[in-house]
This record gives C-alpha cells, sequence and structure tokens, in this order.
C-alpha cells in the first residue's frame, strides 16, 4: 500500500510559494503596461477631438462677432419717419419813394391792403424809424437838430437808423416770409444827402454797404409829382409844422425831383416810375400793376369746404 505520506507518482506538483509570488508581480506589472498603452491610444483621440473642438470653435467665432457688429448696426425697430418741412417761401421788399407830398404814406396803406387781400403777409415799416432804436433817430433828424451838422452828419445818423431798422423789423419779417412795404429806404439817403447835400458818393455807397449788405428792394416804386404840387400837399398835411425837408425852398425841391426821375432811369430794372399827379385811387391800380407784374404774386388760397 503506498504511503498516505507520500503523494501519487502521477500527481502534478503543487507551485511553490515563491513562484507563485513572482508570477503576481507580473501579471500586475502587465496589465499596467496593458492599461498604459491604452490611455496612450486614447490620449491622441482626445487631443485631436480638443483640437477639432477648437478649430471649429476659433471659425465659429468670426461668424459671431460678425453677427454681434451686425446686429449692433443695425438698430431693433426703424425709426418713424418725419415729414419733411415745407421750405418757407422768400420774402419780398418793396420800396416807395419821392418827394414831399407825393401820397407814399396813402399808397403803403393802400397797397398793404390789397397784399393781403391776396393771401400775403404784409408788413408795412417807414424811414426814418420802423423800428425803437430807428424812430429815436427820426426825431433828431426830422426836428432839425442834426441840420447844423451838414449833410455827412445826417448821412451818418440815416445809416445808424437803418441798421437797426433793418435788424429789428425788416430782415425778422423777410425771413418769415413775408413782404415788407417800406416808406423810404436808402435810395432817400442817396438823393438828399448824396445828390443834393454833396456827399461823396463814393461814402453813401461804403455806409449802404456796411449798413444794407444783401437786403435790397426787390421793387422801388418812385412817386412822380411836380415840386409845387407836392410842396402844397405837405403844406396841407403839416400845416405850419413842415419838418426839415419840406422846409426846404422850392429850388431844392426840383432838384429832388429832378434826381428821383434819374434813379428810376439808371435802374429799370428795380425801380418803376408812378405818375402821383392823378387821384388816389388811379394811383393805386397802377401800383398794383407794377407788383403784380415785377413780382410773382403767390396763388390765392382755397377755402376748405365745410
Amino acid at each position: 500500500m503506498p504511503s498516505r505520506t507520500q503523494p501519487p507518482s502521477n500527481a502534478p506538483a503543487p507551485a511553490s510559494p515563491t513562484a507563485e509570488s513572482a508570477a503576481k508581480p507580473a501579471a500586475k506589472r502587465s496589465a499596467k503596461a496593458g492599461s498604459a498603452k491604452a490611455k496612450a491610444k486614447a490620449e491622441p483621440a482626445s487631443a485631436k477631438a480638443a483640437t477639432s473642438a477648437t478649430a471649429k470653435s476659433a471659425k465659429a467665432a468670426p461668424m459671431t462677432a460678425k453677427t454681434a457688429g451686425t446686429a449692433a448696426a443695425k438698430p431693433a425697430t426703424k425709426p418713424a419717419s418725419r415729414p419733411a418741412a415745407k421750405p418757407v417761401p422768400p420774402g419780398r421788399f418793396i420800396t416807395l419813394e419821392g418827394g414831399e407830398g407825393a401820397g407814399k404814406s396813402t399808397q403803403l396803406r393802400r397797397l398793404l391792403a390789397r397784399l393781403q387781400a391776396a393771401g400775403i403777409d404784409a408788413v408795412g415799416t417807414r424811414e426814418p424809424g420802423g423800428s425803437t432804436g430807428a424812430e429815436i433817430m427820426r426825431h433828431l433828424i426830422l426836428s432839425g437838430a442834426a441840420k447844423p451838422l451838414g449833410p455827412l452828419a445826417e448821412a451818418t445818423l440815416f445809416a445808424a437808423a437803418r441798421a437797426d431798422h433793418l435788424d429789428a423789423t425788416i430782415r425778422p419779417a423777410l425771413a418769415r416770409g413775408a413782404w415788407v412795404v417800406c416808406d423810404r429806404f436808402a435810395d432817400s439817403t442817396r438823393v438828399y444827402q448824396g445828390a443834393l447835400g454833396n456827399v461823396d458818393p463814393r461814402l453813401i455807397a461804403a455806409l449802404e454797404e456796411v449798413t444794407v449788405g444783401e437786403t435790397r428792394p426787390d421793387l422801388t416804386l418812385i412817386l412822380d409829382l411836380p415840386a409845387e404840387e407836392g410842396l402844397a400837399r405837405a403844406a396841407a398835411r403839416s400845416g405850419r409844422d413842415a419838418d426839415r425837408f419840406e422846409s426846404e425852398g422850392l429850388a431844392f425841391h426840383r432838384a429832388l425831383r429832378e434826381a428821383f426821375r434819374a434813379l428810376a432811369t439808371s435802374e429799370p430794372e428795380r425801380c418803376v416810375l408812378i405818375d402821383a399827379s392823378f387821384e388816389a385811387e388811379a394811383v393805386e391800380e397802377a401800383i398794383w400793376q407794377a407788383v403784380s407784374t415785377r413780382l410773382k404774386l403767390p396763388a390765392p388760397r382755397r377755402r376748405r369746404r365745410s
């Protein structure tokens, strides 16, 4: 019988503890090596995926910026468009000139009434005067207080009054589209102080350039009347209270008439000579004919149906 203590001869030999211990670290090392290889394979794939994602983000970024810029450039909602304001038609500047007693003040009132009846915003004014400062100058000049100083001083005073008149009354009215009708203007200085007072025409022109500038009359109506008749009318109107120029002699007023007639001849594109010896109604018609012919009157306003 075989001994119990001895194993059968054909049984496998048990593994020695030393060999088993050595086999376990080797297996662990082999597993770690496999894991490392797997990680190494995985890392390039992850890096590749990350690079691809970065590239896609880089490509998408400019488009996003462009889209943002376009969105910033275009407002979310368009502002409501306002209707364009209609341009204000230019005003017209009409002056009345002539000797004493020719009826300028009367015809100014009549012309204003006809312009306003035609639907025109019309303003009447006078020289010297027409504004607060110019009215003070008017009293000084027409009272004769400046006469001893001579025609040159009077021309300077007229220019100062005219500058205030233009700034305060005439230019604002023209700017809003009104028609201005003025009893006397710069032509009176040319005639009274220039032609009759012998003030140097160059000085008269210089004063006019400084004060008047581009605000020149569009139409000047010169009321022509014999000096004797004009003085008779002026005396009936003023009585004994003749002003500085009405008190001059007949020779002065005859020369005055001729100077105005010469002015009308020298500037026919602006000046119209009106025979003022007729009745006021006939003179009014002649003036209206000149105004409606020389200046374009606006179309009459249509009345709204009720």
